[in-house]
Parts: structure tokens; sequence; C-alpha cells
């Protein structure tokens, strides 16, 4: 197991790797771009190997809907999604109403 940070580079005498994210800090979602070079026992070194890691935020938000419990013929009222949220690094970017019966 291994914390990479940008730009520092990690050794290893064996051809895998796993990566070890932090929960308090992972991986923001995104591209994120790892490379290996290798060397052999002459001390020649390979050009450069990069591939891309596409972090993907998989978690679902939560819908939170606030309303009262019983409103005046007539009158108008608000209905609130103030509370609903979504884990970080993940943000609502926006909210769908739909009136279902």
């Amino acid at each position: 197991m291994a914390k990479f940070t940008t730009g520092q580079e990690i050794r290893t005498n064996t051809p895998t790797i796993e990566v070890t994210i932090d929960a308090a800090n992972p991986l923001p979602p995104g591209r994120h771009r790892f490379q290996l070079i290798v060397e052999d026992d002459a001390g020649n070194q390979s050009d450069p190997a990069m591939v891309d890691v596409i972090v993907v935020d998989q978690s679902k938000p939560t819908a939170v809907i606030d309303a009262p419990t019983s409103v005046a013929t007539g009158a108008s009222f608000t209905l609130s999604g103030t509370r609903s949220f979504d884990l970080p690094p993940g943000k609502i970017k926006n909210y769908r109403w739909v009136q279902l019966s």
C-alpha cells in the first residue's frame, strides 16, 4: 500500500502497487494522472508510461423536503429542500420538483 502525494516518487521492487486513499482526504472527482518508469539491473530507465484514472462520485445525494402539514384553501405555501445534502466533496446543483397528486 502506498499513499501517493502529487509529484513525489514511490519506488518499489514489485510490479504492482495499491493506491491507498485517506478517507479524510480522498482524491476529488476528476482525472488523475499516474506515471511509471521502470529501471533494469544495469540502471537503464524506460520512457515514462502514463495512465489517467477518473474518480467518479457515485454516492447519491439525500433529498429532504420540508412543508407545512396543512394550509388554508387558496393559500400559497413554501416547499423547502434546504436540508438536502450530498457527501463531500459533492454539492447539490439543482432541485427537481413534481406534484404527484
